[in-house]
């Protein structure tokens, strides 16, 4: 496979989530539709939890992710968002078993 996976689990400040989705909402289609390297970029709302943001991306590697980190849309994302978010945990790893293929 080669793809490299990000999960990013945002929780937002109370009252902050439309903001916040329109700024991500913006990214994961900017994301997609500019950079080569990036394969998918999902924004997942967990039902029965409300301020909490997932995200699901997968990049053709690890340097298709790093490019996507030095993106104008990217950069600006990260500092609209950054007064939006509480915490915010990262998981990396490689795709080893693609099941929708």
């Amino acid at each position: 496979m080669g793809s490299y996976v990000v999960i990013v689990d945002f929780r937002v400040k109370p009252g902050a989530l439309a903001a916040f989705r329109r700024l991500i909402d913006a990214n994961a289609r900017a994301s997609v539709q500019a950079e080569p390297g990036c394969r998918r970029f999902d924004v997942v709302e967990p039902e029965n939890e409300a301020d909490r943001v997932l995200l699901y991306e997968i990049y053709a590697d690890r340097a298709a992710f790093e490019a996507h980190m030095r993106t104008d849309h990217f950069l600006s994302f990260d500092a609209d968002s950054a007064g939006l978010v509480a915490a915010k945990t990262i998981t990396t790893g490689d795709l080893v078993c693609e099941g929708s293929v």
